[in-house]
């Protein structure tokens, strides 16, 4: 199986839906724990876990972080139109890498969302007029979110 496309869809039994439920669940589970509990072996436990980074199904073991509790309370989502369609590389930017959780080139109206994190409406403001001094950027389009009422990633439902 070549695991560099990124478009291969890689098919998966319920042996690894299951075990990536658990991961989902808590990254830390121990695999003897998960071979219990699935009632398969360490062993078939570690490969299938391989398997399923080397195919690129799990990208990566990280932490479910509570922005509140670190004073970044605000979360926004802003719409970047850029001008002739270039969009710019801001994934180096450290303003980008800090309040930026996701860019999303998307169609229609403006060419990339972001969804950002701040700890107030000044650093908002700062971040916004900051997007605006950036050579392509035409316009941006923000909304401050009410209410989180679904927030996580790491997770979508396994038909």
């Amino acid at each position: 199986m070549n695991s560099n496309n990124k478009d291969e869809v890689v098919i998966i039994d319920e042996t690894d839906k299951n075990i990536i439920e658990m991961i989902n669940e808590d990254a830390r589970t121990p695999y003897r724990q998960i071979s219990r509990e699935l009632d398969i072996s360490v062993g078939t436990v570690h490969n299938r876990v391989d398997k399923l980074m080397k195919t690129g199904v799990i990208k990566k073991f990280a932490p479910i972080m509570d922005h509140r509790k670190l004073g970044y309370g605000l979360t926004s989502i802003i719409g970047v139109r850029v001008k002739g369609g270039k969009l710019q590389n801001w994934e180096s930017k450290e303003s980008f890498n800090k309040h930026v959780l996701a860019i999303y080139d998307v169609t229609g109206e403006y060419d990339a969302f972001l969804i950002a994190k701040f700890k107030d409406t000044d650093e908002l403001d700062s971040f916004v007029k900051d997007l605006l001094k950036e050579p392509y950027v035409e316009r941006t389009y923000t909304q401050t979110v009410l209410n989180v009422v679904k927030e996580d990633s790491s997770s979508v439902h396994m038909l």
